[in-house]
């Protein structure tokens, strides 16, 4: 990812995740901010309007996009396990990324990276054939993917030929392994902790887990990303928190 260069830690935020007249997340605010946007692509969130809209935001505060493809759930917002082939995932993941790479082309601006929302992103490193699947539809776009470190979504891009960049979530608990807690099963970390948990990461890739044990997320000193939900209440107040600990640990 272009903008990681020279930098330990970015942050990225999934924006342009409104629908029609629903509104989700405060992005005007949220994008002077953040250094890789990752723009909805219309299947768990957004429509085409609105992905042209937020491609133009980007374009306006000259920051990085990166796609975020997700299920076809928006009643769910892609966080809902849904059976569908392989196969179909595949296509899905080729329409979603091709139809961001169209908007982005019109503006002028590359396609930066590619990272998967909510239930699809699990999805990819808990089932093999899933995985595969998607990392074929994701090496077409010769652009890194932005996953969990020390799962299935490295060993997948490594496989596959694909840069890996590894990902935290500041506004998301962690279990004993160093791995994310699905937010439907735990909810968020509260507002407060959020600071304290970026600079523990920074300085140690440790974190306090859900059940407050000391766990090692595998970033092994190499540089990555943190992500801000934007749909979450206080995304903005998260986003402060988060540059705050990065600008105190430079």
């Amino acid at each position: 990812m272009a903008s990681m260069t020279g930098h330990r830690v970015t942050v990225n935020c999934d924006m342009g995740e409104a629908y029609g007249q629903w509104q989700m997340g405060p992005d005007k605010e949220l994008m002077p901010m953040l250094d890789q946007a990752n723009i909805a692509c219309g299947f768990h969130a957004g429509d085409p309007a609105i992905m042209v809209k937020t491609v133009k935001l980007a374009k306006k505060h000259g920051k990085v996009v990166g796609a975020h493809p997700g299920l076809p759930d928006k009643e769910g917002f892609g966080r809902r396990l849904m059976d569908i082939p392989p196969e179909s995932l595949y296509a899905q993941m080729l329409y979603q990324v091709g139809a961001l790479k169209a908007m982005l082309d019109a503006e002028g601006m590359p396609l930066n990276h590619i990272k998967p929302h909510g239930k699809l992103y699990r999805m990819i490193k808990d089932d093999e054939k899933v995985g595969e699947a998607c990392m074929k539809a994701i090496k077409t776009f010769g652009v890194p993917f932005v996953g969990l470190p020390g799962t299935a979504h490295e060993t997948l891009c490594q496989k596959f030929g694909i840069e890996f960049i590894p990902e935290f979530f500041p506004d998301l608990w962690y279990d004993e392994e160093g791995q994310t807690v699905p937010i439907l099963t735990a909810g968020r970390v509260p507002h407060g902790d959020i600071k304290e948990k970026m600079s523990k990461v920074i300085k140690e890739d440790t974190v306090v887990s859900v059940r407050g044990s000391l766990a090692t997320v595998p970033f092994n000193g190499r540089p990555f990303t943190c992500c801000i939900h934007s749909d979450l209440p206080g995304s903005v107040e998260a986003m402060k928190s988060v540059k705050a600990a990065i600008e105190e640990a430079k």
